[in-house]
């Protein structure tokens, strides 16, 4: 048999990576969680302003154009999770192939040649493309929060005998700049 310690280390390498796809998975997964309470908390917010109550609330055709706004963004966002969540279970499976046959082969005496190699390859990648789409999914939610800031903002103007006008001013000023940097 191979030096079992070098072949112990080989086989632990690609945890490094399982880690961090899991990691990855588990914070995925929350997120997934996220998106799909929003859509839930959307949907009874959207029955409450199309009743007869809720559509004397301020600015209810507003907050219902945003609604309906935000849903295709809310089903891009969960089609690119799962797609990234997708990657992440297919790096780790990568992964565990590697080490698998990396001390299947030692234990038979047989050469591994290219294989593990190519599969780590592989399942790397394969957990690089699933944090770029997690990154791709950031921005996308970002961009919704700003949205609802500022809708917020002009919900706050319609109250404007509780507001400072020039404070909703410098409010709104602020959300459209940091929406320029992000």
């Amino acid at each position: 048999m191979a030096d079992a310690p070098a072949v112990l280390t080989a086989m632990i390498t690609p945890a490094v990576l399982i880690s961090g796809a899991g990691t990855l998975l588990m914070s995925t997964s929350s997120r997934l969680g996220r998106v799909t309470d929003r859509v839930r908390h959307l949907t009874a917010r959207f029955k409450v302003l199309v009743t007869e109550e809720g559509r004397q609330e301020a600015l209810a055709r507003e907050e219902k154009r945003l609604i309906v706004k935000q849903l295709p963004r809310l089903a891009r966002r969960s089609r690119i999770i799962v797609q990234a969540m997708t990657a992440l279970y297919l790096a780790v499976a990568l992964l565990v192939l590697t080490s698998i046959l990396i001390g299947g082969s030692a234990l038979l005496h047989q050469e591994a040649g290219p294989v593990p190699v190519v599969l780590a390859i592989a399942g790397a990648a394969a957990l690089a493309y699933g944090a770029l789409l997690l990154s791709f999914e950031t921005r996308l939610s970002a961009r919704t929060t700003r949205e609802e800031m500022k809708f917020l903002v002009t919900l706050g103007g319609h109250y404007a005998g509780l507001y400072d006008e020039r404070l909703l001013r410098e409010v709104s000023e602020q959300i459209g700049q940091e929406g320029r940097g992000a």
